[in-house]
Parts: structure tokens; C-alpha cells; sequence
């Protein structure tokens, strides 16, 4: 074989191994498989008018699963009935510390007969019950202290505890970062973390750098994209319109049991931004 007879077939094997690779890569790639799932804040302005008929719609929109924010006057026994004739499963709730400490008891019993998997802190305490005003590292020390004790107990009656950030978790005092703090501070037996993606990113931090960091903490995520106001400030919004990428986030996310999409501003109809949610959810590729 001539020189460049050679060159011609070891160009042309390349390009072949090339494309073939390439549509290894796309055979590779796989629809994400968790059942979606919404956090209901979401409808909050909805359940109220109409609890059973709100849950229609979102098993509609194409969720399965859910996670409350609040139960709106209903036993438990009527919290799950109403999840079960809507075809809905509830395997989390959020409460703010200062209900968990003050409730503990009776949040857990609710929570069990409910059938929950997760209960999660979804807002901090000032170490000083009178304290107003931003958070401090301190208060976030204090926070892990008291994550740990409910968090015992919440394991106790067969759920796991975990805690849902904001922004005031990405303060940063004597370079120390109060999330960085928690992370530290709570016992991975008894507290695991659910990651809002939209607050960390609206906070000027990556996900992907906790995920790498910390993989095994990370049971839960909420789905939340980001656009920016003309002001510069940040809010959620239709899944999509935002500039985050989801792929690395979820591949990156190896511990991941749940996660629920929340929307929490609207610009058209609440169902129909949520029945575009799920849809783009179903179409990512891992």
C-alpha cells in the first residue's frame, strides 16, 4: 500500500471509528427513569379552592410523586386518601424548625401515618429565639445541632431527616461557608440534605461542585430553573427558559432518591407551566 493510499485508509478509519463512537454515545444515553415529582408549594394558591381537584390536575400534568409543603387543614388519614384517589404518592414533607421543635411529636406521628419517606427542615432558627434579621454562622452551628436531635428522633419512627436550602445558607463569615458548616456539622446517620439547584445557583454557587464533594449526602433534589429580572434579581421559571444544564447535575447526583420540580412564579397558566415541566424532565438524556 502506497503512502498515500495509507494515509487515505487510516483518515477514513478515524472518521468511521469517530461516528461510531458518537453514536455509541447517543445509543448510550437514557431518558432519566425516576417518576417525576413536584413539590406542592407550587399550587399553593390553588389547593386551597380545591384540594382533590388540584391533585387531579397534577397527576394530569404527568407527576406521580409529591412532596407537601404544609397539609392544609387535613388529617392524615384525609391527607393520604385524597393522595391515593388522585393516583399520587407523598414520600416527603417540609416544616420550618421553630414547628419541628415546637411539634416534634406530633409532626412525626402525621408523618408516619402518612407514609412519608423523607421529613425535611425546610427553614432555619436563630440560636436567639428573639433574634430578627440575617443569619449568622453561629446560627447555622446552632442549626446543626438541632438537625442532629430531630433528626435522631425522625430515624426512630422509620423516616429519614434532611434539610432544603435557600440563599442565607451560602453566607459566608471568616471564610467559612454557613452550608459548608452544616454539611460538617450534622451526622450523615441522621441528617441528609435536599438540594434546591435554583437557590444555589441564584446564591452564585454551582451544584455540581456539592455534588462532587459530597455525593452521598444528597438524597433529594428540587428541580427549579433560573432566569434573571432586569434588575438582576432571580426567580423560577418554566423548566427550559432558564440557563441551567440538568444532565451533569442529575448524572452527577449518584445518591439520588427523589426529586421534585418546584415552580414557584408564573407568567401563564400554573398547570399548563407545570404540564411543560414534566414534559421536559421526561425528555432530558443521561
Amino acid at each position: 500500500m502506497s503512502n498515500k493510499s495509507r494515509r487515505s485508509f487510516l483518515k477514513a478509519t478515524a472518521a468511521f471509528a469517530a461516528a461510531a463512537c458518537a453514536g455509541a454515545g447517543r445509543l448510550a444515553a437514557k431518558p432519566l427513569s425516576m417518576p417525576v415529582g413536584l413539590q406542592l408549594y407550587s399550587v399553593r394558591d390553588l389547593l386551597p379552592k380545591d384540594f382533590a381537584g388540584t391533585l387531579a390536575k397534577v397527576r394530569a400534568a404527568g407527576y406521580t410523586e409529591m412532596e407537601a409543603a404544609g397539609y392544609y387543614g387535613h388529617t392524615a388519614p384525609e391527607f393520604r386518601k385524597a393522595m391515593d384517589d388522585a393516583g399520587l404518592r407523598c414520600v416527603s414533607t417540609h416544616h420550618s424548625m421553630a414547628d419541628l421543635k415546637s411539634r416534634t411529636a406530633e409532626l412525626i406521628e402525621y408523618g408516619h401515618r402518612l407514609g412519608l419517606e423523607y421529613m425535611i427542615c425546610s427553614y432555619p432558627l436563630h440560636r436567639n429565639p428573639k433574634a430578627d434579621g440575617p443569619f449568622t454562622l453561629d446560627d447555622f452551628r446552632y442549626m446543626a445541632e438541632e438537625l442532629n436531635k430531630v433528626g435522631e428522633k425522625v430515624k426512630a419512627a422509620g423516616m429519614t431527616f434532611g434539610y432544603h436550602n435557600h440563599t442565607p445558607e451560602f453566607g459566608v463569615e471568616g471564610g467559612v461557608v454557613y452550608y459548608d458548616e452544616l454539611l460538617r456539622l450534622t451526622d450523615p446517620k441522621l441528617v441528609v440534605f435536599e438540594m434546591d439547584c435554583g437557590w444555589v445557583k441564584a446564591s452564585g454557587q454551582d451544584p455540581l461542585v456539592y455534588l462532587a464533594k459530597s455525593p452521598k449526602r444528597f438524597h433529594l433534589l428540587h428541580i427549579k430553573d433560573m432566569v434573571k429580572d432586569a434588575d438582576g434579581k432571580e426567580h423560577s421559571a418554566v423548566m427550559g427558559r432558564g440557563g441551567m444544564e440538568w444532565a451533569p447535575i442529575l448524572r452527577a447526583a449518584t445518591n439520588l432518591k427523589h426529586y421534585f420540580i418546584e415552580q414557584e412564579d408564573f407568567d401563564m397558566d400554573v398547570m399548563e407551566a407545570l404540564r411543560l415541566d414534566a414534559e421536559y424532565m421526561r425528555k432530558i438524556e443521561l
